[in-house]
């Protein structure tokens, strides 16, 4: 059994200002009750929210060495993520990490469909220094968050990526290929 770790949670939003109602909130309360695992959550409604929450995840907390996950919940298409009505490409969000991830696996929740090409999700990595990007690949109705919570379980358990995904498959195979689960390392 590895150390604890943090989750780092980001989530896109219409207008920080304003209440939202989501499930997210309340999944990474189920995480921190069910499993144990130490998480912060927050929001963001522009590129300028977002590069002030990064900065802020980076340079100015504290346990950053100690998030094994940054999980981020942003609508999008393959390449690209969905702030404020604009879409940014993977390697411009790779701009505001780089080298900063270093062993950390960066995650996104099903709201956005991850599948990226081999040149993309390379230069991510590499820029960034993540050990791995994951996501689900296919669109479906429900929100990932039952089997990402699992996932996020599961990597209390192993650091190692591969073994992970495994006993994700080997624990949850059929909600895992309905949904695409996808590893990019």
């Amino acid at each position: 059994m590895s150390e604890n770790h943090y989750i780092y949670c980001l989530e896109s939003v219409p207008d920080i200002t304003a209440v939202h109602k989501n499930p997210i909130v309340p999944a990474l309360e189920t995480l921190a009750l069910q499993y144990g695992i130490t998480n912060v959550y927050t929001t963001c409604d522009s590129i300028e929210s977002f590069e002030e929450s990064i900065s802020t995840l980076l340079y100015e907390d504290r346990h950053f060495k100690d998030y094994s996950i940054i999980y981020l919940v942003f609508e999008g298409r393959s390449n690209e993520l969905k702030i404020d009505n604009y879409y940014y490409s993977f390697e411009e969000i790779a701009e505001f990490f780089e080298g900063k991830l270093k062993g950390k696996i960066v995650h996104f929740a099903n709201t956005l469909q991850l599948d990226l090409e081999e040149e993309t999700f390379q230069y991510f990595l590499d820029v960034t220094g993540a050990k791995a990007i994951s996501g689900y690949a296919n669109q479906i109705p429900i929100l990932s968050t039952v089997l990402d919570n699992f996932y996020f379980s599961l990597s209390e358990e192993t650091d190692d990526v591969v073994e992970l995904t495994q006993s994700l498959f080997e624990k949850k195979y059929t909600l895992c290929k309905s949904m695409g689960f996808t590893v990019y390392h």
